[in-house]
């Protein structure tokens, strides 16, 4: 969630630090570059399928992931 949409003077009780951390815990970060263009090309797609950028991406790399190994598979 971004700063601007954040209710202001609300703060998280420790419960939902801790809650948030043990969900955070299950996933690791990749970084990606690229420009500030195809980020906006990006997220305008993701929204456009009713998907944060997130699962835009999760869903490219497991579908390019079964087509690889469908395309391997019939070599």
């Amino acid at each position: 969630m971004s700063d601007e949409n954040k209710k202001p003077g609300r703060k998280l009780t420790q419960a939902r630090r801790e809650a948030n951390a043990r969900y955070n815990s299950k996933f690791v970060e990749v970084k990606v570059r690229m420009t500030p263009e195809h980020r906006t090309e990006v997220q305008e797609h993701a929204a456009s399928m009713d998907e944060s950028a997130t699962q835009f991406i999760n869903r490219a790399i497991n579908e390019t992931i079964e087509r690889d190994r469908q395309n391997k598979k019939e070599q």
